[in-house]
């Protein structure tokens, strides 16, 4: 049962690409539909859990981790646009595991002693190579499209790290943190679309994509049972399969389209990531 628990915020996560692939919609209907569905499901959340109530700075760094977490959805909506689903999510992936480990180890002082953080700069060179050749790619104009995307998801992915460390500034349950986080997804979401084209606040694709909100938020809520079902480090590695979902989703279902050659280079480059990934959780 505990690896059926962590088994579903991956497949959640996971489809969430495939989602926004089939709804469509500009990116401003997009982030906006995903802010919306995460504050339905974390007003669920806080009145139907009892929860620990947590102070006004916990509140407040809990709010600012889930507004963070926008900047790097964004990017990644952006760069779906530019490279397709199977293209940006083992390149996002990597980028995110690489600086949620490197912003542990300087931070928090995670992977001690010698042979741990030796050990983790090997996983890391592995999520670098497996990034990359997911990313090989057989004509030009492919290349260039990538190297876009990735100059779109380097900056854009400090939103996930910030989302990923704050957290752990404070004492707190992830169950008494979740609603706060979730308001701050939607007012980072709310923010952005005002900024950028508050129009969308009305059209059908906004509202649609609300379904992808409720998936990501609903994803987030599970690992936290299953964190406390299988430990930490357990749960962080399954839920790392979403990007074999996401990836695959693309190809076989949004039909992005792969030669044979880049098709094996994804594959294994897949499998890198999933091995370093497994790595970093386990040190």
């Amino acid at each position: 049962m505990g690896i059926f628990i962590a088994l579903l915020p991956a497949l959640g996560w996971g489809i969430m690409p495939i989602l926004i692939g089939k709804i469509g919609g500009e990116r401003t209907n997009q982030i906006l539909g995903t802010g919306i569905g995460s504050l339905i499901v974390g007003l669920v959340v806080h009145f139907a859990f009892s929860t620990s109530s947590i102070s006004w700075p916990v509140f407040l760094i809990s709010l600012a981790s889930g507004a963070f977490w926008v900047i790097g959805q964004t990017g990644q909506y952006r760069s779906f646009e530019i490279m397709g689903v199977s293209e940006t999510m083992p390149i996002t992936t990597g980028f995110q595991l690489i600086g949620t480990s490197v912003i542990g180890v300087l931070a928090f002082g995670e992977w001690p002693g010698t042979t741990n953080k030796l050990i983790g700069v090997g996983a890391l060179i592995l999520l670098i190579i497996g990034a990359y050749l997911t990313s090989i790619n057989d004509n030009k104009s492919g290349n260039s499209q990538v190297i876009k995307g990735i100059m779109v998801l380097l900056p854009t992915s400090i939103g996930y790290w910030v989302y990923s460390a704050l957290p752990k500034m404070v004492d707190a349950s992830g169950l008494s943190i979740f609603f706060p986080q979730m308001l701050g997804v939607f007012l980072g979401a709310l923010i952005y679309v005002l900024t950028h084209d508050r129009q969308v606040i009305t059209e059908k694709k906004s509202w649609l994509t609300t379904i992808v909100g409720i998936v990501f938020a609903i994803s987030a809520l599970i690992y936290i049972f299953s964190a406390q079902a299988n430990g930490v480090a357990t749960a962080f590695v399954f839920t790392q399969l979403n990007v074999i979902v996401a990836t695959l989703g693309g190809m076989l279902i949004l039909k992005e389209k792969k030669s044979p050659r880049e098709f094996r280079f994804t594959i294994a480059g897949l499998v890198l990531i999933v091995v370093g990934s497994i790595i970093t959780g386990f040190i």
